[in-house]
């Protein structure tokens, strides 16, 4: 076959899989949607912080991680997933049902609203820091205005039409990240960010309603609310438990530290965090109809899921020893030598995001057979572990006790993710973990090499450093990738 008759042959199925009305079609052409619109809205985020950190002091992140994550504490204790089930619910595309959803969620957004207002000097008075309480009042209009959106809005996940959805949350977020830097210029200090957060929803707000336009009527369908609040009870509590560990190291480190080195801590480990986000909602969104459409077939779902976390151990362990070489020089080529602080909190938050990544992909199994719940006791050992031994190893260890107390909780959390897995599926255990040996083998010689880089005096400058321990790291997947793929095809 000549190459001209591959390429037409290539482009045919490309152009198969793409075009048409078939869901398999509308599902590939929303990833390219979701997948594309992610990617700009994260790049375009780190272009923002790489300007804002040479723009504005440390102490401004800091006051604005507590902000941010005060808002998402808030937000979960109300969180009902009302879009959700707009989305999931049969009648979900009915005028009364929109309606419904509308009002729960604006309520809902109203209310969270209400208590951070309230709760805004208390706050401030709690971290010493009076400036908190005008921050988080502004800051969180953004609340009003992400349960503000169209009310038909939510028909763009529902009909699958991801490039609507993709120009309302990913270019709202993109129009306020744009002008959260134009405002860096202007004011120079943490109002930018607060400002720019808000921006963010009233972008997203403001897009529904050009795609999407109709304002909801004052009517308010009974049976829809009740079919509405009966899915929402099976998710509640869920989000709270995620947030807590998430953000137990942001409110402890903001007590026992200055706003200054919480704002170096939360920038270093979101070097790591931000990627790994869009990663974990990446995979979300391809595993979970994989693993919906085998969902009474045991052995397929772990056979997909051990090839999916054998590839994420084979990349993610080598990388997160290129995170630990590499850390200050990752932080002071991203954000200037003022954030070199932070390299070794990033360099555990490089286990901690891998663990994690792996655990999102056991809980994308769980949903698919439509038991969500099996993972509340993973979230809730994480959440209790986190409130345990946060403090202590804040106090002890400095600003890196934050991922440390972090990667105690996800270690627990993923061994109890694991075994539930075993008992669900049969899941081998041996077979699930056999890449951690030519990964870690993998990840030792990059140490070696890196380490012999270091003491031979050769990262004489940045460019230099990164690109040899890069070189280091491809060597290491050229010799371990192959021959973990012999491996698997024998067996």
């Amino acid at each position: 076959m000549s190459l001209s008759s591959k390429f037409a042959e290539m482009k045919a199925k490309i152009t198969a899989s793409l075009m048409g009305d078939a869901l398999r079609a509308k599902a590939m052409r929303g990833g390219v949607w979701l997948g594309s619109g992610s990617v700009a809205e994260q790049t375009a985020r780190f272009v923002r912080n790489m300007i804002l950190t040479r723009l504005l002091a440390p102490g401004a992140f800091g006051a604005m991680a507590l902000v941010s994550s005060s808002s998402a504490i808030v937000g979960s204790l109300t969180e009902i997933g009302q879009r959700q089930a707009v989305i999931q619910n049969p009648r979900g595309g009915e005028k009364e049902y929109l309606e419904a959803g509308w009002w729960l969620g604006f309520l809902r957004s109203f209310g969270t609203y209400l208590i951070i207002f309230a709760m805004a000097p208390f706050v401030a008075h709690f971290y010493g820091m009076e400036e908190l309480s005008p921050l988080l009042r502004v800051a969180l209009l953004g609340a009003l205005f992400d349960g503000a959106m169209s009310p038909r809005s939510a028909l763009a996940q529902r009909e699958m039409r991801f490039g609507r959805w993709a120009i309302i949350s990913n270019g709202g977020a993109i129009c306020g990240v744009v002008l959260t830097v134009v405002l860096s210029f202007i004011l120079r200090d943490v109002w930018a960010l607060a400002i720019g957060l808000a921006s963010e929803y009233a972008f997203r707000c403001l897009f529904s309603y050009i795609l999407y336009p109709g304002l909801p009527s004052l009517r308010w369908d009974p049976s829809a609310r009740r079919e509405l609040y009966s899915y929402s009870k099976q998710a509640m509590g869920l989000s709270f438990m995620n947030l807590i560990f998430s953000r137990t190291d942001i409110f402890v480190l903001g007590k026992l530290y200055s706003p200054t080195q919480l704002g170096v801590y939360s920038m270093g480990v979101a070097l790591i965090g931000t990627p790994a986000t869009f990663v974990i909602n990446m995979l979300a969104q391809a595993l979970f109809p994989a693993f919906a459409k085998v969902q009474h077939e045991k052995e397929r779902i772990n056979k997909i899921l051990i090839e999916v976390t054998s590839w994420l151990i084979l990349i993610g362990l080598p990388g997160a020893v290129v995170v630990y070489l590499c850390g200050s020089t990752l932080l002071s080529t991203a954000y200037g030598r003022r954030y070199v602080g932070a390299a070794a909190p990033l360099a555990v938050a490089g286990i901690v995001v891998l663990l994690n990544t792996l655990n999102a992909c056991i809980t994308c199994v769980f949903s698919a057979l439509g038991r969500p719940g099996l993972h509340r006791r993973a979230v809730a050992a994480s959440a209790v572990i986190m409130i345990i031994v946060s403090y202590p190893c804040c106090k002890a260890l400095g600003i890196v006790g934050g991922q440390v107390a972090a990667l105690m909780a996800i270690i627990v959390s993923y061994g109890l993710q694991v075994a539930r897995m075993r008992d669900l599926t049969g899941l081998n255990l041996l077979r699930y973990a056999r890449p951690v040996v030519p990964a870690a083998l993998a990840a030792a010689g990059i140490f070696l090499v890196g380490y012999g880089i270091r003491l031979l005096g050769l990262a004489v400058n940045p460019a230099i450093d990164i690109s040899l321990v890069m070189a280091a790291c491809l060597i290491a997947y050229g010799l371990s990738v192959p021959a973990f793929m012999r491996a698997n095809r024998s067996t």
